[in-house]
């Protein structure tokens, strides 16, 4: 991606703050054209600056009441990514992070109750070859999530 300019950072801006928001009232406080947030939006999400979009859906809505985060030691840091292929095969695994500290990966799962938990851990996880060891962690609430700021302030009138 091409250096990301004062326009893109403003429309980043705008959309982290409401996804949903028409590119009409986008385009209006850009003071530009909505051809030219098409075009830009697009240009964002091919350069990989802008990766998805969605809804968030509750888990709790579906009967996943607790969110769990489990760090995991490996026999070796080198079997990272075949541990990471077995884990794709657990749909309440959620999110996965190759990690410096005192655990190889992380991850985070939802599981309607401690018995699907204790069977992910036991009956799932830990029986992935090069598996050595688990950590868990239970979040009890969630009291942040947002995304990362987009600094706005060095935007200026370009001229014309």
């Amino acid at each position: 991606m091409d250096k990301i300019d004062n326009l893109d950072k403003k429309i980043l801006s705008i959309l982290s703050k409401n996804a949903r928001i028409p590119f009409k009232d986008v385009a209006a406080d850009c003071g530009v054209s909505r051809a030219a947030i098409h075009q830009r939006v697009q240009h964002l999400i091919d350069g990989n600056v802008i990766m998805g979009s969605g809804f968030d859906v509750n888990p709790k809505s579906l009967g996943y009441s607790t969110c769990t985060y489990v760090g995991i030691n490996l026999e070796r840091g080198s079997m990272y990514k075949d541990v990471v292929e077995r884990l794709q095969h657990i749909p309440e695994i959620v999110e996965c992070h190759f990690t410096t500290g005192p655990y190889t990966m992380l991850v985070k799962l939802y599981a309607r109750d401690n018995e699907q938990l204790m069977d992910l851990l036991n009956g799932q996880l830990q029986d992935i070859p090069g598996v050595v060891a688990t950590e868990t962690l239970i979040s009890l609430e969630q009291s942040i999530k947002r995304e990362i700021p987009v600094d706005t302030s060095v935007i200026t009138k370009e001229k014309k």
